[in-house]
C-alpha cells in the first residue's frame, strides 16, 4: 500500500469512497446526495480546505483521509479493504504533526468508535444530531496529541 497526496482530481474517487463505505457501514444514514453534487463538494470545498491523502493498493484507491489544523474531517476505507492495517496509517498521516485533533463521528457507528477508542481518543459530547447535515446522533472525540 501506498499513500499519496489526493488534489481536487481525485474527487470523484474520494465521493465514491466515501458512498461505499457510507452504503455498507452506515446504512441509517439519509440516502446520500446526487453523486455528481458530492464529487462538486469534495472538488470546491472538502479538498480545498483540507490537507487530503489517498490509500492505493496495486494502483487502486482503496481509502483516504482528510484533515486540517485542529479537525480530522473525514477517514474511509472501501469495506472489501477495511481491518487490513489501511485505516490505522491514514490515521498517522493526519496525526504525524502530534496537534491535537477532534472528530465527529455517529453514535451508531460502533466500529469507528472502538477506533478512535483504542488509538487513545477520548469522547467529548455526545448530541442529538439536530446540528449535522443527516440529523442523526452523533459523538464528539478528542485526540490530545504526543
Amino acid at each position: 500500500m501506498i499513500l499519496r497526496r489526493a488534489s481536487t482530481a481525485d474527487a470523484g474517487v474520494c465521493a465514491r469512497i466515501q458512498r461505499e463505505a457510507n452504503r455498507v457501514s452506515l446504512p441509517f444514514l439519509p440516502a446520500p446526495p446526487d453523486l455528481d453534487d458530492a464529487v462538486t463538494f469534495f472538488e470546491t470545498k472538502l479538498l480545498v480546505e483540507n490537507e487530503a491523502w489517498l490509500a492505493e493498493e496495486e494502483g487502486v484507491a482503496v481509502g483516504y483521509v482528510a484533515f486540517h489544523p485542529g479537525w480530522l474531517e473525514h477517514l474511509y476505507v472501501l469495506p472489501g479493504y477495511q481491518a487490513r492495517g489501511i485505516g490505522p496509517q491514514l490515521l498517522a498521516k493526519a496525526l504525524e504533526d502530534g496537534a491535537p485533533r477532534t472528530l465527529w463521528t455517529f453514535q451508531a457507528n460502533s466500529r469507528a468508535r472502538r477506533f478512535y477508542e483504542a488509538r487513545g481518543w477520548k469522547l467529548v459530547e455526545l448530541t442529538d444530531g439536530a446540528g449535522n447535515m443527516e440529523k442523526t446522533p452523533d459523538a464528539l472525540y478528542a485526540w490530545t496529541g504526543g
